[in-house]
């Protein structure tokens, strides 16, 4: 086990995520700009935005990396190089690379900038460890077909300077290390260039070729069956041999996901982990209630992937491709006025009289009824339908800035009638 404490590498997609994700426990974020990021769907950040959660982090002593880590063509070089210059100026802590190229220029123009490896550099053995660290790289992400047996092989052949990262939970894909070529077939939209459209998700059926036209569906159940649709990773009852293999970062995957998403998850392993490393026993006591509140985020059914060894059938899901919610995100509270009510932009709609939970930053859930709702004109209201307005809400207890409020999914819109 290595002395220093693993990393929480969160995923944000925006500056509200980031803020959050550092306020429930996270140690670093990684982000994507608007070009050479492998979620070019997702919102992503301007350099100014860029520029401002780097600020943001290194004033509270954390880390913000930025992805760059599409499988480059010729005519990306050029904008790439002027990239990575504009990436010198507001010096984030790390790039994330896949692409040899993208590798050389970034350590051409942003030599003073750490250098990641991506996973989608296939990165499955020490040898190819060593290689990255001789060409600059501080730190590879490991591919996720590694085994925790060959992850710590790797970790005794590797200098010990240098810094493993892993994805420890979220989303798996179907194609090796995410190198997809289904989305590319299907929709015209290159995976490896950051327009995904996950066809990986989509249900399936077979048509032989002398029937076309006949589609014969791929029997799981009457509506079919998702071939390639995998179960959504979770390690969170297995922080001490994640620890044991000597890995130095321990990454979420979801940089589309919602706010309420990396609070959960940055809460949850922060906890976990430092329950670990502080006393071994009351980690496997808590592991109960890591895996309640785990599944309070926006998730398929979970799976430990490949750190065990090869997956099997029971990995994948057959019979939907559809997420679970136990909880829908209503806002995180901006500020508190003269009267003590929540201040914040609405996601869903909720009305007086809902029963709310308040995320606590010191790790635990209050229970709050919605005594009062103020509307952007400053009229009392019953219920909040419009997304993203913004509101003045009296709870029956007290929410502080930063704090996620939440409600268990189907408990909404059931205020009193007006």
């Amino acid at each position: 086990m290595r002395s220093k404490p693993p990393e929480l590498l969160l995923p944000a997609g925006n500056l509200e995520i980031l803020k959050t994700a550092f306020h429930y426990g996270a140690d670093a974020v990684y982000i994507g700009g608007e070009a050479f990021g492998l979620r070019a769907m997702a919102k992503n950040f301007t350099l100014a935005e860029m520029a401002e959660g780097i600020q943001y982090a290194h004033e509270r002593g954390k880390r913000v990396y930025v992805t760059a880590n599409i499988l480059a063509h010729n005519d990306d070089l050029r904008a790439a190089a002027d990239y990575f210059r504009e990436l010198r100026e507001i010096r984030p802590d790390a790039v994330i690379v896949s692409d040899p190229a993208l590798f050389m220029l970034a350590k051409e123009h942003c030599p003073a900038l750490e250098l990641h490896v991506s996973t989608q550099a296939n990165n499955t053995n020490y040898g190819t460890f060593r290689f990255w660290w001789e060409q600059g790289a501080r730190r590879v992400v490991t591919a996720r077909e590694l085994s925790l047996t060959e992850i710590a092989e790797i970790r005794a052949h590797i200098p010990d300077e240098m810094e493993i990262e892993t994805f420890v939970h979220g989303a798996m894909c179907i194609s090796y290390s995410g190198r997809c070529l289904l989305s590319s077939f299907m929709a015209g939209r290159d995976a490896n260039r950051g327009a995904c459209t996950h066809p990986c998700r989509w249900r399936y059926a077979v048509m032989e070729e002398t029937r076309p036209g006949e589609y014969m569906p791929v029997f799981e159940n009457e509506r079919g069956t998702f071939l390639f649709n995998s179960k959504d990773l979770c390690m969170i009852e297995h922080i001490p041999e994640l620890i044991s293999a000597g890995i130095d970062s321990f990454k979420i995957e979801g940089r589309m996901k919602t706010a309420l998403y990396a609070a959960v998850t940055a809460r949850v392993y922060r906890r976990a982990i430092d329950d670990c490393l502080r006393d071994p026993a009351c980690y496997r006591a808590n592991l109960l209630s890591y895996r309640e509140e785990i599944g309070k985020c926006t998730h398929r059914a979970f799976t430990t992937g490949f750190f065990f060894g090869h997956p099997d059938s029971d990995t994948q899901i057959y019979d939907s491709s559809t997420y679970m919610r136990s909880h829908t995100y209503l806002g995180t509270v901006e500020a508190l006025d003269e009267a003590g009510c929540a201040c914040f932009h609405q996601k869903n709609k909720f009305s007086v009289g809902d029963m709310l939970e308040i995320m606590k930053l010191d790790g635990s859930n209050v229970t709050a009824e919605v005594l009062e709702i103020t509307n952007g004109e400053g009229v009392s209201v019953q219920h909040a339908p419009h997304p993203l307005e913004a509101l003045r809400v009296r709870l029956s207890a007290p929410a502080v800035p930063g704090e996620l409020l939440r409600a268990e999914t189907g408990t909404l819109q059931r205020g009193r009638e007006g």
